[in-house]
């Protein structure tokens, strides 16, 4: 009986084909081609446009920035907005329209021993006036005085109050205590005020003129509470010029040398000068 023979066929038509083989010289030289003609072309551009590569840059920063803008969250918004800078005013307050002295009841009065009988010789009610004999620019934070909310600080007292308008008149203490420390105290109250109260106007007066013994400082420590008001957004009223004669100093009738204090005429001309001082 004859042997089967196997017949492979595939083995031979395999035998029969080329092999291919990756040729990474071939690759390398379509790349190096490919980059040359590319950077012809860019030095081309180049020598075309003088502009050409100040507005590649200018082109890959604003790419940059608007990549790396993110738009503000709520709480960065509100954050702006709590820091805002504080509005403009107009300081001193110019001279407006008289108003009606009913204004009066809608005011608060915070002053140490320079206007503290203005609920008894001026138009505030007595009951709006807040301070006493020891109050003063330095310790206007801590000094506690008698009103219907017990025996507190003026600041206490404001804040519970919340009146329309606040008038501070504090500096019987120039020329026995540092201008830098009332300064600095005054600027705590008023600042604590303003964010406690932020629709409140506040109103700093200037101090009265003096003798010409210590004019000199009234009228620094006049400039600094000036300042002081800008810096804040505040109001200030120059109240200094409104009781000043034509040498600087105060007026006779509006000065009691006796009581070391303002007279009743003194005290009306302040009422009619805020009067004619408001925003």
């Amino acid at each position: 009986m004859d042997k089967k023979r196997t017949v492979q066929r595939g083995g031979r038509k395999n035998a029969g084909r080329p092999k291919v083989r990756f040729n990474f010289g071939i690759l390398i030289s379509i790349f190096l081609i490919s980059f040359l003609a590319c950077f012809g072309l860019y030095m081309t551009a180049a020598n075309i446009n003088d502009d050409f590569f100040s507005d590649t840059i200018a082109d890959t920063e604003t790419e940059k920035k608007a990549d790396t803008t993110q738009p503000a969250s709520a709480g960065e918004t509100e954050g702006e907005e709590a820091t805002e800078a504080a509005p403009a005013v107009t300081n001193p307050v110019p001279q407006s329209a008289a108003a009606d002295a009913s204004y009066f009841e809608s005011c608060c009065l915070i002053t140490d021993p320079l206007l503290l009988q203005m609920g008894e010789l001026g138009s505030i009610p007595a009951q709006n006036v807040f301070g006493n004999s020891q109050l003063n620019a330095v310790n206007c934070m801590n000094t506690k005085v008698e009103s219907t909310f017990g025996t507190v600080a003026v600041y206490d007292i404001v804040k519970l109050k919340k009146p329309a308008n606040v008038y501070i008149m504090l500096g019987n203490d120039i020329g026995t205590a540092s201008p830098d420390e009332m300064i600095a105290s005054y600027t705590t109250l008023v600042n604590n005020l303003h964010g406690a109260l932020p629709d409140t106007n506040i109103y700093i007066m200037q101090i009265p003129p003096m003798d010409a013994e210590i004019n000199d400082k009234v009228n620094e420590y006049n400039n600094r509470l000036l300042a002081m008001a800008n810096t804040l957004g505040v109001y200030c009223i120059d109240t200094n010029t409104a009781l000043k004669n034509e040498t600087g100093t105060i007026k006779s009738e509006y000065w009691s040398d006796e009581s070391r204090s303002l007279t009743e005429e003194g005290y009306k001309t302040v009422c009619g000068y805020i009067l004619t001082h408001t925003v």
